[in-house]
């Protein structure tokens, strides 16, 4: 999809405020006499024990004859120094002297006091909505393409509301499903609360360190020992990470704790990533059917995975009758 002008206009706007805000127009950062480029190589010597200068160069993306300019100078002021190992005499580590670090105390004294004095002006939910939106431009731009470290936990008061309208909003945006869907998200939420066995149902939540949720997966009791896994999510930024099978397995494990014999799902034949996903865990497609929902003419997989080996043989067994017949 292409960038659009405004798209750009909007970056450009959210660009000139901020740097406005922290002070980055000032002729010296932090009421200092460094620039911000200054500031932030100190701050990595700092916080980096070891660094060289060419990690540094590499980890900033500085020009290395810019980077020179200002070691140099940060040394005729007697704030730096370079160590040299006996081990490699050819890396030399960059540390701030007593006097560096005298200098760059204040200095981080202040960067604290401004952002603390930048939040404190936000109530509870205006300041959690800025770091949430601050987590998710870091992660998308995050140059690796992994995410921040991201846990698992169940479900709390609040998490259903999101559960419905992330899969209403991202699948009437990826697939053009209508409210339809939406609806029937709600109904099994709203089951799942009314109906919850802690011994044998759950729900996962997947978050960053920042509280952002990032996915979800649901397991439920069936019929006679089966458990079926519902309502798979995992947001456009946290895709491609393993994210996705790391909740999937997880259902898996606590499904075969709990003592069911198998797990199944309901899907449809056009959402290829989720049935990778299932395919790879072991599951097999055991149904398919042709059916008009959410505004489309879709084809719905019924997949399953036995746990035991007695669900395996007597599926086997099933399977070659079917064949015989």
């Amino acid at each position: 999809m292409p960038v659009s002008s405004q798209q750009i206009s909007e970056v450009r706007a959210f660009n000139r405020d901020y740097t406005r805000r922290i002070g980055v127009l000032s002729q010296g950062l932090l009421d200092s006499p460094y620039s911000l480029t200054q500031v932030r190589v100190m701050y990595e010597i700092a916080h980096r024990p070891g660094i060289t200068a060419g990690e540094l160069g590499a980890e900033l993306g500085l020009d290395r004859g810019y980077l020179s300019r200002i070691l140099k100078g940060f040394a005729a002021q007697r704030l730096l120094a370079r160590a040299t190992l006996a081990a490699d005499a050819r890396r030399r580590p960059l540390r701030l002297t007593v006097v560096g670090r005298r200098v760059f105390a204040p200095l981080e004294r202040r960067s604290q006091q401004q952002v603390r004095s930048m939040l404190s002006g936000l109530d509870g939910s205006r300041r959690a909505a800025l770091l949430e939106a601050m987590s998710v431009i870091r992660c998308a731009f995050r140059a690796d393409g992994s995410p921040a470290k991201v846990s698992l936990r169940t479900h709390r008061p609040g998490d259903m509301g999101w559960v419905v309208e992330r899969h209403g909003v991202l699948y009437a945006r990826e697939y053009g499903w209508n409210e339809e869907f939406e609806a029937l998200v709600a109904r099994i939420t709203a089951d799942f609360i009314k109906k919850l066995d802690p011994a044998r149902e759950r729900c996962w939540i997947a978050e960053n360190a920042a509280g952002r949720r990032l996915g979800c997966i649901f397991l439920v009791a069936g019929k006679s020992g089966t458990a079926k896994l519902r309502l798979l999510l995992v947001e456009p930024e946290a895709r491609g990470l393993g994210l996705g099978r790391t909740l999937v397995s997880e259902c898996v494990r606590f499904a075969r704790a709990a003592g069911y014999e198998r797990i199944v799902l309901w899907t449809q034949q056009n959402l290829a990533a989720a049935r990778r996903l299932y395919e790879q865990a072991g599951f097999t497609r055991t149904a398919r059917e042709p059916h008009r929902s959410f505004g489309h003419d879709l084809i719905a997989e019924t997949w399953q995975l036995e746990l035991t080996g007695r669900g395996a043989v007597a599926r086997q067994a099933a399977g070659s009758r079917s064949h015989a017949t």
